[in-house]
């Protein structure tokens, strides 16, 4: 089916970054999950909204707080995974509050990045590829224009200062009044896309 009898089988690993799993962004990332198991990939998935942890940096990085055990996990996971999906909605211009205190908690020396003494870093998860999946209810254009372009946080400061790369960020919208049948037509090209594991 769709010639994936030749297609490399992936590792791959999706994260919701929305605590409310009942929405577009939950619906994307089951799409997603649907298709890459079909696909013939290994999947692994967390949903953040089912993580126990504590999004805030009580010391700032003075001292680094033990991690919970499901944030273990995720690293765990992540370290496995040759291809890592995230997927969350835009509010004011940035990804949630959640979802940045997870990546304070998680991004950490020894796992994402290991600083030199002097000049530089190693990128820890090197090797791997990314896919961001980011909704917004706006244009993306018309928002990139009054608001300047939201996804170098997550694409260049985050996920590509491990070493993740490349990392292919789509902007989904609008949606605050997008139809039935134009949120169908999303869902299906997510699904496709974790069909071939891109």
């Amino acid at each position: 089916m769709f010639g994936l009898g030749t297609q490399k089988k992936k590792k791959i690993y999706i994260f919701l970054g929305q605590e409310d799993k009942e929405t577009f962004c939950g619906a994307l990332a089951d799409e997603y999950e649907k298709g890459a198991k079909e696909g013939g990939h290994e999947v692994r998935r967390a949903n953040i909204g089912d993580l126990k942890f504590d999004p805030l940096l009580h010391k700032g990085y003075k001292v680094i707080q033990e991690l919970e055990p499901d944030l273990k996990k995720v690293q765990e996971d992540m370290r496995w995974a040759e291809h890592i999906v995230v997927i969350y909605p835009t509010w004011w211009s940035m990804m949630p509050a959640i979802l940045k205190g997870f990546f304070d908690r998680v991004w950490i020396p020894g796992f994402a990045f290991h600083f030199h003494p002097r000049l530089g870093w190693d990128k820890l998860l090197k090797g791997r590829t990314g896919h961001v999946f980011i909704t917004m209810d706006s244009w993306p254009l018309l928002s990139r224009m009054l608001f300047g372009d939201s996804t170098n946080e997550i694409g260049r400061a985050i996920l590509g200062f491990a070493g993740i790369h490349p990392v292919n960020i789509q902007k989904i919208g609008p949606l605050k009044h997008a139809t039935d049948a134009r949120k169908q037509k999303i869902k299906e090209k997510i699904y496709h896309l974790g069909l071939k594991g891109k």
